[in-house]
């Protein structure tokens, strides 16, 4: 049995419509944010010293692990599933799924997050946010290109790699300039939201501010 330590509007969203769609037994502990400072709550760090969601637990006769870190959660269902949702056979297509897997966090996030950071510091604040969107937008024009090419950001089907992407893409769509000058993005989120798995983790997962 997996417990997936959900936090609200976070990026654990993503590790429910995962298990959703490999069909594995999970069950959700759910934590709400403070109200003022929107920060996880201090029982997260009794699951994890970092105190941050996502974190599983995969419980088993050994007394199982904690898992951290959306990437290596991912990565870690991926194999649980015997390599469902994992890379496509063919090699582009590989490199691609690796490629789109740690760009989500590693490269798109950092500004998104930067950006809504500095939006809640009066004066200096705002007017640094005016210099972080034209390099969010690099990265919307960017990923608008690749998904006009093809259906997936791996290629053919739907990977973990569409999984790590929907967070800093609804993140963008929220609050950083997402709309339908990028028809192949929107395109990709609507029928990411319309995928029934999806659906069922939303139901699960209560309130998303981003879907």
């Amino acid at each position: 049995m997996i417990i997936v330590h959900h936090l609200e509007n976070s990026r654990s969203q993503r590790i429910l419509w995962m298990l959703e769609e490999l069909g594995l037994d999970y069950q959700i502990k759910r934590y709400q944010r403070d109200p003022k400072t929107m920060l996880a709550p201090p029982e997260l760090k009794r699951v994890h010293p970092l105190g941050k969601s996502p974190v599983i637990e995969d419980l088993d006769a050994n007394g199982g692990r904690v898992i951290a870190e959306t990437g290596a959660i991912v990565e870690y269902l991926v194999e649980k599933a015997d390599g469902r949702l994992g890379p496509p056979a063919h090699r582009e297509s590989v490199l691609r799924y690796r490629f789109w897997l740690h760009y989500a966090e590693g490269s798109m996030m950092p500004p998104l997050l930067l950006k809504l950071v500095l939006g809640r510091i009066p004066l200096m604040g705002k007017a640094a946010v005016k210099r972080i969107q034209p390099m969010i937008d690099v990265h919307l024009d960017y990923v608008e290109a690749e998904l006009a090419q093809r259906p997936w950001f791996a290629g053919d089907v739907m990977t973990a790699a569409d999984i790590m992407m929907s967070f800093p893409l609804e993140a963008a769509r929220s609050r950083a300039g997402l709309d339908a000058s990028r028809p192949a993005t929107i395109a990709w989120l609507e029928k990411v939201h319309a995928l029934p798995a999806y659906q069922a983790a939303l139901e699960k997962g209560g309130r998303y501010a981003y879907a």
